[in-house]
């Protein structure tokens, strides 16, 4: 996120008046884990409350499995609650998680099947899975890169996604989700696989600007980014 949240920032930027700073705060996390990942979303309070210090315009939780992994629908809870700790602190700001995110993105584009890739063990995938089918999106196939060190599953290849997704079943599907995590990255990858299957494509770190870009009030085309900011949403 800290690195293709600017990107398609900034290439907004190429077409739209509108200039943008950002500012991060970090919940510590080495190991995908369950328990490591229950850990870091409680730090998640701290953080609010420091970049609402900052009184940014909106905030952006960045860790899909982490809310997925603390039971389905907790993005509501997340999101509402961190938005009350801006608003303690007398920075009141709204708050897009990546988790929430990425299910209202689907949604918005009308995709009721889809198949995705996530870099996590298979039991963390068979969570994102649940949580994803449980907001009434079903999830036809999937691939787990079972990559559990958080820092190498930031160091993939953003251009991977390209060919890994040959390998998802998409016939019968409305939707790739070309990555379900935001810590791995595939922003350039998201043009050509559209490009290639004539579906739209979508990642979790895509899903999020995109929330947030409507959280501010800002019209969301951004040109090479995929169908989400075609700019027909």
């Amino acid at each position: 996120m800290e690195t293709e949240i600017p990107a398609m920032l900034r290439a907004r930027e190429m077409t739209a008046p509108e200039r943008f700073t950002f500012h991060s705060s970090r919940m510590r996390m080495k190991n995908v884990t369950k328990e490591e990942l229950a850990a870091m979303d409680a730090d998640s309070d701290r953080c609010a409350l420091e970049l609402s210090d900052a009184r940014v315009d909106v905030l952006g939780y960045a860790c899909l499995v982490a809310i997925m992994s603390m039971g389905v629908g907790y993005h509501r809870v997340s999101e509402a609650r961190l938005h009350q700790r801006t608003m303690e602190n007398g920075g009141p700001a709204p708050v897009v998680t990546s988790a929430g995110a990425l299910v209202d993105g689907l949604k918005i584009i009308g995709a009721k099947k889809v198949s995705l890739l996530a870099p996590y063990m298979k039991p963390l995938t068979k969570l994102v899975i649940d949580y994803i089918e449980h907001e009434g999106i079903e999830v036809v196939d999937s691939i787990s890169l079972e990559i559990p060190d958080n820092l190498e599953v930031g160091r993939q290849d953003p251009m991977a996604p390209v060919e890994i997704t040959k390998k998802l079943n998409t016939a019968n599907v409305d939707a790739i989700v070309c990555s379900a995590c935001v810590q791995m990255p595939s922003l350039p990858s998201v043009q050509p696989i559209e490009d290639r299957t004539g579906l739209p494509v979508i990642s979790s770190s895509v899903a999020t600007t995109y929330q947030m870009l409507k959280k501010l009030g800002l019209p969301t085309g951004i040109p090479g980014y995929g169908a989400l900011f075609s700019g027909k949403y």
